[in-house]
């Protein structure tokens, strides 16, 4: 076998958005300012509902665990990038590549679950309101909660290992900002039949099938908020849920935009600018829409930052 076609490459260069010097300041500034927003903002929402004895219910739990997953989500790519544009490195090991897909896939799919389960919690307290402490007890949360945890490492671990059994050529450079699987899958020069065919069916299944969850259980929610006689109740109902709905619109819609970026020809580089958005947009806008439309996440923060409750 010739060198070139040795599978135990020991780099790839990921070309980011720009090549042009004068650009890479601008680019730093911008996402270390949203990756410390994204930060910042999350661990508030956590230390929040930790903190608050008033918010140690389903809903919020699941809400500190979507918290969590979107910091470990945008910390998976951000810090990286930050780095490379800092030395101005383009560099990413192999074993780095793999390490981020491995994490990349985990917190990403997670993030559907929970969203899932969220819009489950809304439709049991909606629907089912004399049944909700019942139904949502502790161990169902943290069932609901382990099970995603569990999925999410098994698909993960399938896709990464996957990846292994790929060979790389001669064309090494990335043209995204991170290791992204759909893109490393593309510029492999052995047979991704079997690749792609994981990959889209763990899409379908962990993605799709979520959807559908959330489809279902807000159409039930909608149907039950239509029976609701008074229009200050239909309101006090749909506002619990609002903000969950805000944020699954936002995710969903980010994600198709990328998928149908990347399957467009000659798209690599809006593919990359488009997944800025549910990589590092979605995650930082979270805290916002919650709190923003949340009088017990702002009572939760006023504790926090120490302004009189009112």
């Amino acid at each position: 076998m010739e060198p070139e076609n040795d599978t135990q490459i020991s780099e790839f260069f990921l070309l980011g958005f720009s090549e042009k010097p004068q650009l890479q300041p601008l680019i730093f500034g911008l996402f270390l300012s949203m990756y410390l927003i994204t930060a910042f903002g999350n661990m508030l929402i956590i230390l929040a509902i930790s903190t608050d004895p008033n918010l140690h219910t389903p809903m919020y739990f699941f809400l500190s665990n979507l918290s969590f997953v979107d910091i470990c989500f945008t910390s998976t790519t951000i810090p990286k990038m930050l780095m490379n544009t800092q030395k101005e490195s383009k560099v990413i090991t192999y074993a780095g590549c793999v390490t981020q897909i491995y994490f990349l896939i985990l917190f990403a799919v997670l993030d559907v679950f929970l969203l899932s389960v969220m819009a489950y919690d809304r439709f049991v307290a909606i629907c089912h309101p004399l049944h909700y402490t019942i139904i949502m007890n502790p161990l169902l949360c943290g069932l609901l909660v382990l099970v995603s945890w569990v999925m999410c490492i098994l698909n993960s671990l399938l896709q990464s290992l996957m990846m292994l059994r790929l060979s790389f050529c001669t064309h090494f450079y990335i043209p995204h900002f991170f290791c992204e699987l759909n893109e490393m899958i593309q510029i492999a020069c052995s047979d991704t039949f079997l690749n792609n065919l994981v990959m889209y069916f763990a899409a379908v299944l962990l993605g799709g099938g979520p959807f559908a969850g959330i489809l279902y259980s807000y159409s039930k929610t909608v149907s039950s908020i239509r029976r609701i006689s008074s229009a200050q109740g239909k309101y006090k109902a749909f506002s619990t849920c609002a903000s969950h709905l805000s944020v699954v619109c936002l995710f969903y819609c980010t994600m198709l935009g990328v998928y149908l970026s990347s399957a467009a020809p000659q798209s690599s580089h809006s593919s990359a600018v488009v997944s800025v958005m549910y990589t590092v947009v979605t995650p930082m806008l979270n805290p916002f829409i919650y709190s923003l439309r949340n009088r017990d996440i702002k009572r939760g923060l006023k504790r926090i930052i120490g302004v009189p409750v009112m």
